[in-house]
């Protein structure tokens, strides 16, 4: 994979449709939480074994894009 953001993948028969990591069970979400309760990067790679640094970079990556979006004011 050579764009970051093609590890994240949206099926959805898995995890009601949200998006996850490499098609595992591993939503963006789960990813967010961690960093949100204070683990690093290093932590979450040890909590979650089977995720790669450039899962967790695509994760923050894709988070960022979703939410990077413009607000009209009336």
């Amino acid at each position: 994979m050579t764009n970051p953001i093609e590890r994240i993948t949206i099926n959805p028969d898995q995890c009601g449709g949200r998006p996850c990591i490499r098609g595992m069970r591993i939503r963006v979400i789960d990813i967010l939480d961690l960093f949100a309760a204070g683990l690093n990067a290093q932590q979450i790679l040890e909590e979650l074994p089977d995720l790669e640094m450039e899962d967790i970079k695509a994760a923050l990556n894709y988070a960022a894009r979703r939410l990077d979006h413009p607000v009209m004011v009336a």
